[in-house]
C-alpha cells in the first residue's frame, strides 16, 4: 500500500486539506517530464503519483495542483466546452477541491461562493440536505464526488435544483461503477472495511451504477447531459492529461420554464 493510501484512508480529511498540498509540492520535482500534463496548471510529468483505495490508479495525482483525473476532466470540459470563465451571477462550489480553489476565485465575472460541512476551505459550512439559500440563487453549481457520502442523495439533489437559477445548470461527478448499471447501496451495511469494499472508500454510502446515475439526476428536475471526454479531447489529449476511467462529465442545467 503506497503512503498516499496510507494518508487518505487513516488521516482526517480536514488534517490533510491543511497540509498535503505543502508536502506534495515539496516533491514535485522529482515528476518532472513531458509525458503528461496537468492542463489545470500546465505542469508537465515524467509520471504522476499513483491513488485509491481499493483500486490503485497509476498516474492519477498531479503533484503542484493535487488534481486527481476528475478534476482535469472537468477543468479541460469547462475550458473547451463551457462558457464558465465568462459566466455572470453567482457560483456555489460544494465541497470546493483545493486545485479549482485560487483559480475560480480569481474570476472577476461571477462571485464564487464555497460550502462544505467542515472544510477549512469552505466560506459557508452547513449540511446539503438542507442549503441555506433561497431558491433559484445560483446560475452555476458544482459538487464533485459527495453525493456518494450523503445519507439521503435524492433529497441533496432536490436541494441543488431548487438553488439553481432556470437555465443554470452544474456539474456533478461521482464514482461510477462502468461494469453494473444500478447503484449499490445498503443503509444497513455501516462496517467501515465492508463499506470500502462494496463502495471503494470507508465513507461511501452507496456506489453509483452508470444507468442509474443518470436518472436520479433526472429525478431531481435536471436536464442531464452525459459528455464523452474521450470524444471531446481526442485520444491524444486524454491520455496525455491522464484522465484514466474519468471519461464522462455529468453536466446537469435546470430547465428554464
Amino acid at each position: 500500500m503506497g503512503l498516499v493510501s496510507v494518508l487518505t484512508r487513516w488521516v482526517p480529511r480536514t488534517v490533510l486539506q491543511r497540509g498535503a498540498h505543502l508536502a506534495l509540492q515539496s516533491i514535485a520535482w522529482a515528476f518532472s517530464g513531458n509525458n503528461l500534463e496537468d492542463p489545470i496548471v500546465g505542469k508537465s510529468y515524467r509520471k504522476m503519483l499513483p491513488y485509491g483505495r481499493v483500486r490503485r490508479r497509476e498516474n492519477a495525482l498531479a503533484p503542484h495542483s493535487l488534481s486527481l483525473e476528475r478534476h482535469r476532466a472537468v477543468w479541460a470540459y469547462l475550458k473547451g466546452s463551457t462558457p464558465f470563465f465568462t459566466t455572470k451571477g453567482k457560483m456555489l462550489h460544494l465541497a470546493p477541491e483545493y486545485c479549482f480553489l485560487t483559480r475560480f476565485k480569481t474570476q472577476t465575472s461571477f462571485e464564487y461562493i464555497t460550502a462544505d460541512l467542515n472544510s477549512p476551505w469552505a466560506d459557508h459550512h452547513f449540511d446539503c440536505h438542507e442549503i441555506p439559500f433561497e431558491d433559484d440563487t445560483f446560475e452555476v453549481l458544482m459538487a464533485n464526488h459527495l453525493l456518494e457520502h450523503v445519507a439521503n442523495d435524492r433529497q441533496v439533489l432536490k436541494e441543488f435544483c431548487r438553488v439553481l437559477k432556470p437555465g443554470g445548470w452544474g456539474i456533478l461527478q461521482v464514482p461510477v461503477n462502468y461494469k453494473d448499471g444500478e447503484t449499490a447501496e445498503d443503509p444497513d451495511v455501516t462496517d467501515p472495511m465492508e463499506r470500502e469494499r462494496l463502495y471503494w472508500q470507508q465513507d461511501h454510502v452507496r456506489l453509483y451504477g452508470h444507468e442509474d446515475y443518470p436518472k436520479r439526476l433526472k429525478e431531481a428536475g435536471f436536464d442531464v447531459e452525459v459528455v464523452d471526454m474521450q470524444e471531446v479531447l481526442g485520444e491524444k489529449l486524454f491520455l496525455r492529461y491522464s484522465l484514466g476511467e474519468e471519461r464522462w462529465i455529468y453536466k446537469v442545467g435546470k430547465p428554464a420554464s
